[in-house]
């Protein structure tokens, strides 16, 4: 390519002179706009305090949502539907925000500012939000009646406080959520074949701190609610994230920054109109492009021509207009296919997504109905989520140290194998934990029926520990799939979009969430009809959720199908840099020992 040509003989230059050019070739700069040294910022010296943060940060995150569906059960006295679908849409929330956040950094204030502004926002909603759960008059009176139905619900007010919070937390993770992951990456450089293959291993360890920071919040913060207080166990998680946010400015001498480049969506649409306007212009060769100095002397990449989705060209060919609305780069061209490319791969993911879900709605009021004794110690329900945590720390681990190195030696691939290969692993075990969950709680209902405990919906003689293979391999699922699709939306996206493909891999939880509680509502809807027995009733013991797992057998069975069509033809994005072609070569013909140190 043009632009690594450039930054290699940039690169010689320095050497034969005597002088080894220290600075970094991928366009990243400090807080001033200077050119960053290599030696001085960025590298794993300063994702140790992006790594730190995120630790912390989920920690606050977890603390809030992992028992939340438990919360608005017993103190706001909602049903099994309403208080599962309350938790989904907000948490869809969550995850849909960050597209504006990833549209403001991209496009006005950058990501380290962005996220600063943002995390703002979000301690001031999780402040409110303890609030919300400490003082009396701020939620309805205690009640102990077997149906919720027979409680006093929340007052207007209450709600409105309590909601209110909520998503002014959404709004504030919004802008988090893209742009810290982004943060990270971007301290590696891919013109630098032993940065670029720490950017490879740093996503895996990315996801290893998420998941650390989340097992505290599943054991201790989950346990202090449920037997110490909700006051306590919300305000510690407040200040988990004061301590994140003091641990990510303590870093800030040592981060490199990307510039703003523009909004990508008005760049995108800017394409897709002129395409359209040039609809009736037959095809030339003729193209409109910069020279690569004027991308190089920005800090920007030049992207050559491709053969696919060839109609978007006619929006680069040569006419006698100059707006910027009917004729557009190449470079501009290119950088629209590459994120139209992902799209097929996106929507794949939202059933994966949907399962996920599950796990912090359905999955833990299904531990409320089991025995959680272990001597005189109670286990919370919202606990197991801890089982999914450890099974994924561990996995990441023996995937990273042990797994990629055995597959490198395989494939010759620096990633072991591709990320759409290890997304469609990922697809797979998703269809073995719903087959699991549906058998398992079929197990369930006949435990309750046996002892006559469906209509009581009392607390069945069954350990909770029966639910263990669902969460544990959820926490393998997500050490396959989040952690390739969080990689594969940040690589594939173009230089100056890595935001918003960032925000492509939130997007996913987003809509997998509003699915969720589409589909809950809608079963629970239909099943219930012309004088039926519903599949989803407040008494668990008396519904049938193991039809409605059986359900998401058959969903994530036609998804598998669907992502295997579309991943054949998938065609991965051209490289800026030599880099991985240095570090494949090293896989062939480098030593073990050698490859395993650059690796």
């Amino acid at each position: 390519m043009a632009v690594a040509a450039a930054a290699e003989a940039v690169a010689a230059m320095g050497v034969e002179g005597g002088v080894v050019d220290d600075y970094t070739k991928d366009g990243t700069v400090d807080l001033k706009g200077n050119p960053v040294r290599r030696s001085k910022r960025g590298g794993w010296k300063a994702c140790y305090f992006v790594v730190a943060y995120e630790v912390f940060e989920r920690m606050a995150y977890y603390g809030i949502s992992s028992n939340l569906v438990l919360y608005m059960t017993r103190k706001l006295h909602q049903g099994t539907v309403e208080s599962a679908n309350n938790v989904t849409n907000w948490v869809g929330t969550i995850w849909m925000t960050p597209i504006l956040g990833a549209y403001v950094a991209d496009a006005h204030l950058g990501r380290y500012w962005t996220f600063l502004i943002s995390c703002a926002i979000y301690l001031s909603g999780m402040s409110v939000l303890t609030l919300a759960v400490s003082l009396p008059g701020l939620k309805p009176p205690s009640c102990n009646a077997a149906q919720v139905g027979d409680c006093k619900k929340a007052s207007p007010l209450q709600l409105s406080v309590f909601y209110g919070a909520l998503y002014t937390l959404a709004v504030g993770t919004g802008g988090t959520k893209p742009n810290i992951s982004t943060i990270g990456a971007d301290q590696f450089d891919d013109f630098e074949p032993k940065e670029k293959a720490q950017k490879i291993s740093f996503f895996n360890w990315w996801m290893f701190s998420i998941f650390f920071g989340t097992l505290f919040a599943n054991t201790i913060l989950v346990y202090i609610q449920d037997n110490v207080g909700w006051a306590l166990g919300y305000g510690l998680p407040t200040i988990g994230l004061a301590i994140s946010i003091s641990i990510f400015l303590t870093g800030t001498p040592f981060y490199r920054h990307k510039l703003p480049t523009g909004s990508p969506v008005t760049r995108m649409a800017k394409v897709i109109v002129a395409a359209i306007r040039n609809r009736k212009a037959p095809f030339s060769k003729k193209l409109y492009e910069l020279d690569s100095d004027e991308y190089t002397k920005h800090g920007k990449f030049r992207i050559e021509l491709t053969p696919s989705l060839r109609f978007l060209n006619k929006a680069a060919m040569i006419t006698d207009s100059q707006d910027p609305w009917k004729l557009c780069t190449v470079t501009q061209v290119e950088e629209t296919k590459q994120m139209l490319r992902m799209i097929p791969i996106l929507i794949a993911t939202f059933v994966p997504s949907t399962m996920v879900a599950q796990v912090h709605t359905l999955f833990i009021k299904q531990g409320t109905t089991l025995d959680r004794s272990i001597g005189k110690f109670h286990i919370p329900p919202a606990s197991l989520t801890g089982f999914m945590t450890i099974s994924m720390l561990v996995f990441i681990v023996f995937y990273d140290k042990i797994l990629v190195k055995v597959m490198r030696k395989m494939t010759k691939n620096p990633r072991g194998i591709s990320l759409l290969q290890r997304m469609g692993f990922g697809l797979t075990i998703h269809i073995i934990i719903m087959t699991i969950s549906s058998l398992i709680e079929r197990k369930r209902l006949s435990i309750a029926k046996e002892h006559g405990l469906v209509e009581s919906g009392a607390q069945l003689p069954l350990t909770i520990f029966i639910l263990l293979p669902q969460f544990m391999l959820m926490g393998v699922a997500d050490g396959i799939l989040e952690v390739a699709k969080l990689e594969f939306f940040y690589d594939q996206a173009p230089e100056g979009m890595k935001s918003l493909g960032t925000a492509y891999s939130t997007t996913t939880l987003g809509i997998g969430n509003y699915i969720s509680s589409f589909l809950l509502s809608t079963v629970s809807r239909l099943t219930a009809q012309n004088g039926h027995h519903g599949w989803i009733l407040n008494n668990l013991n008396a519904s049938h959720l193991d039809y409605y797992y059986a359900l998401f057998v058959i969903l994530n069975v036609v998804n598998f199908f669907f992502f295997l069509l579309i991943a054949r033809s998938y065609v991965y994005k051209a490289e800026i840099s030599n880099s991985m072609e240095v570090l494949r070569d090293e896989c062939i013909y480098s030593s073990p020992k050698t490859t395993n140190r650059a690796i």
